[in-house]
């Protein structure tokens, strides 16, 4: 009987801690439009013009909206985007960005 290779036993594998997921949070105001809402969830994230939309219904009715769960750094780039998107020009009374922030999703 032919014998088998020697290997070396399994050693236990760490695996890096992950990092806790951050909220961030797009919050209300009455200087930008449904339009607007759209346009800067399609532009820094991606979503169609539907979940856009929903965000944007959302925001309006309760005040704020959690637009995307994901990792620290991520999040604090999506809120620093979101600040620096710039005022809706379909409103003369919006002299700038939305507001967001971020939470611990718990």
């Amino acid at each position: 009987m032919p014998e088998r290779p020697r290997t070396a036993p399994a050693q236990p594998q760490m695996l890096p801690d992950l990092e806790p997921p951050y909220h961030v949070i797009l919050h209300n105001d009455d200087t930008h439009t449904y339009a607007y809402v759209i346009e800067m969830m399609m532009a820094i994230f991606g979503y169609d013009e539907k979940k856009g939309y929903r965000i944007a219904c959302e925001v309006d009715e309760s005040d704020r909206v959690i637009v995307v769960t994901c990792h620290k750094e991520l999040a604090e780039l999506r809120v620093e985007q979101i600040h620096e998107y710039g005022a809706d020009p379909r409103m003369k009374e919006s002299v700038g960005s939305m507001k967001a922030s971020m939470e611990p999703a718990e």
